[in-house]
């Protein structure tokens, strides 16, 4: 008896589970997306088929069916299935489960262990995978939305083969959604929804290729509207008369109006940690190069919308300026340092077109990396040749001693010379000649270039007399 005998103890409830859980394919005529790895005669598929998979990973997006198709595997293969988490799992629980696997083995059965977000291990946690997967105690499905080229070691890269999964297209979920409408066991086929195709098309859209993600927001979109009977409570039948429709009875309607109360703001695929950062990046750099202006405010758009820190896209725009625009343009520098120094003094969101200015101007503006080809050149010949000191002429000679020396001797001030300018050399020996910057004939290069052969011509003049 408990120290409160009267108090009536809640009764247990199993809650339903969400609506992504509950439609997850079965099997793999279910599954939707990945043709290219399931469709018929595909490699991947044939191996399911016969049940003679091995050691693969399945590298996706959130949302692209990698956890689903293992789940497929383990309903249909005739091994024993092993679920294994990266991130409630360390080294003992590895070690436990392999010891198992391995005596499984000596029974004369095969272990098929799944392991979810293989990239959250270390490299000491996958080593220890190594000996059994290479021994064949263990065929290894590992899950990662992460490139295995940088989160796997290469030695279980080595031994495994990696599938590419794709974000699902927009057809894909809105098919997803209508089985979802229509499914009576796992989906809502036993209730009364109406909702217009091109609402289910929003939501797909909306969803960026995340099927869970688009299962959520129409369960969320269900469970957010009220059926006509409720509405009827709190609202006159002539509203119902107004929209040209009469109510029904426990019907569901989802309007456009309450889809987007439900969607509030659309799922970017995004990782500021990820290769998908790296990529968007990438593509803003490309973009702003090759003069897309368009291309580039849209790259932009998307990692700002997406919670990337606005101050690192600006810090990326300023080494733009110098490396692609360079002195084409000068003011390209000076500007998009501007547009740092707002978004750092204003915040977001008002700091985004700032921003946007400054990748337009970009975008835009003529193009030379004749200053990016020269430092890498001056740097790569300090990493090929002899760090010579600096020639004599060169220094200064504060002391009497160093005066005595040589320092300074030789040296030629330009402003009391008739050209302002000298033969005088001011490489080191070794590499006296040598020629760094190569203006490009782009916006202002092209009078640098001019100018930069004026001052060559007459230290030619000058050397000869």
């Amino acid at each position: 008896m408990g120290l409160f005998p009267n108090l009536e103890q809640p009764k247990e409830e199993k809650l339903p589970s969400p609506l992504a859980d509950r439609m997850r394919p079965r099997t793999l005529d279910e599954f939707v997306g990945q043709q290219h790895l399931l469709a018929p005669g595909k490699p991947l598929r044939t191996q399911l088929e016969r049940d003679e998979l091995s050691s693969v990973i399945f590298w996706g997006p959130p949302g692209s069916g990698k956890t689903t198709l293992a789940r497929i595997i383990a309903n249909r293969t005739r091994s024993d299935f092993v679920n294994f988490s990266a991130v409630l799992s360390g080294i003992k629980e590895i070690k436990e489960v392999m010891a198992e696997a391995a005596r499984t083995r000596r029974l004369g059965r095969r272990t098929i262990l799944f392991v979810d977000e293989i990239h959250r291990f270390n490299k000491a946690q996958q080593d220890a995978f190594l000996p059994y997967v290479e021994k064949g105690d263990v065929v290894l499905i590992g899950a990662t939305t992460e490139n295995p080229s940088f989160e796997v070691i290469s030695a279980l890269l080595s031994r495994a083969r990696v599938y590419r999964l794709h974000p699902l297209a927009v057809e894909d979920i809105v098919l997803l959604l209508r089985r979802a409408l229509a499914d009576k066991e796992h989906g809502y086929g036993d209730q009364k929804i109406e909702v217009d195709e091109s609402l289910l098309r929003q939501i797909a859209v909306f969803s960026s290729g995340d099927g869970r993600i688009a299962y959520n927001m129409l369960e969320a979109a269900v469970q957010g509207t009220p059926s006509d009977a409720k509405a009827l409570e709190g609202t006159p039948t002539e509203a119902f008369a107004q929209e040209g429709r009469p109510p029904t009875e426990g019907l569901i309607r989802i309007t456009p109006a309450i889809l987007e109360a439900t969607l509030q703001s659309k799922a970017f695929l995004y990782d500021k940690a990820g290769e998908e950062h790296f990529n968007i990046i990438s593509a803003l750099h490309k973009s702003l190069r090759n003069s897309d202006a368009d291309a580039g405010v849209y790259w932009l758009a998307r990692m700002l919308e997406a919670g990337e820190d606005p101050l690192y896209v600006a810090r990326r725009l300023v080494r733009f300026a110098s490396e692609d625009v360079g002195l084409a343009d000068p003011q390209a520098l000076p500007l998009t340092v501007a547009a740092m120094q707002a978004v750092d003094l204003i915040g977001m969101p008002e700091g985004a077109l700032a921003l946007a200015e400054a990748a337009i101007y970009l975008a835009l503006a003529p193009k030379s990396n004749s200053l990016y080809t020269a430092y890498s050149a001056a740097q790569q010949d300090l990493l090929s040749t002899v760090n010579e000191p600096v020639p004599l002429h060169l220094r200064n000679a504060p002391t009497p001693l160093m005066k005595a020396e040589g320092y300074g001797a030789g040296y030629e001030y330009a402003h009391n010379l008739e050209e302002k300018v000298s033969a005088m050399p001011c490489l080191p020996p070794g590499l006296e000649g040598r020629r760094y910057y190569q203006p490009s004939g782009e916006g202002l290069d092209q009078a640098f270039r001019k100018r930069l052969e004026e001052i060559r011509e007459r230290k030619r003049w000058i050397g000869k007399k």
